[in-house]
């Protein structure tokens, strides 16, 4: 479950690129915090800390503007340099505790190391209706015990407590199937016995 991660921000007076360059050459990350009907407000993160604590997805930040009262905020957007994977701008949408939010969690699939099949992930993130303060970090799907024509939906996900799936019920989350060289060698298997008989 997600845990806060607290960062010291300040507010930015300044705008436009060359204010937003000579921040992120001071080592700091541009960043726009708004929602629950408030004015959107400009500030400016720790670029190193920031970094940090974004390589979790759905990182739960708690922010306090210039030593001011922390307020907790989700990612929405992050833009990084394409090249060097720097910050550039981060998007903070506030959050309340016990507020529901919409939120794109991983899927990792255990299990899946068996020759005679290949794997069929349809879904590599799973969009989650959940509460802000308890948003998972990954959803694991074991597929150690599915044969093959198996397929797994929405449904049957276990999702921890409080976690709703916001599609639809039947959508297809994973299959499994034959590996074409198990299929060549069952075709090959049934044309000799039938050379047989």
């Amino acid at each position: 479950m997600a845990h806060e991660i607290k960062l010291a921000a300040s507010a930015r007076t300044e705008f436009g690129k060359g204010a937003s360059r000579r921040l992120r050459r001071a080592g700091q990350v541009p960043a726009v915090v708004y929602g629950h009907g408030a004015d959107p407000v400009h500030i400016a993160l720790p670029g190193h800390e920031t970094l940090l604590a974004l390589r979790t997805a759905n990182a739960l930040l708690s922010i306090s503007v210039d030593g001011g009262a922390a307020q907790l905020v989700l990612p929405k957007q992050v833009q990084r340099d394409p090249i060097k994977g720097f910050l550039e701008h981060v998007d903070l949408l506030v959050v309340k505790r016990g507020e529901k939010v919409s939120v794109e969690v991983p899927l990792v699939v255990t299990g899946a190391d068996k020759e005679d099949r290949v794997l069929v992930i349809d879904q590599q993130t799973l969009t989650l209706e959940v509460e802000a303060t308890h948003i998972p970090s990954e959803i694991t799907v074991d597929v150690s015990g599915l044969e093959i024509g198996a397929q797994l939906t929405a449904a049957e996900l276990v999702l921890p407590e409080g976690a709703v799936y916001a599609g639809e019920p039947d959508d297809l989350i994973l299959s499994i199937t034959q590996t074409r060289a198990a299929a060549q060698a069952g075709d090959e298997a049934e044309g000799a016995e039938a050379a047989a008989e």
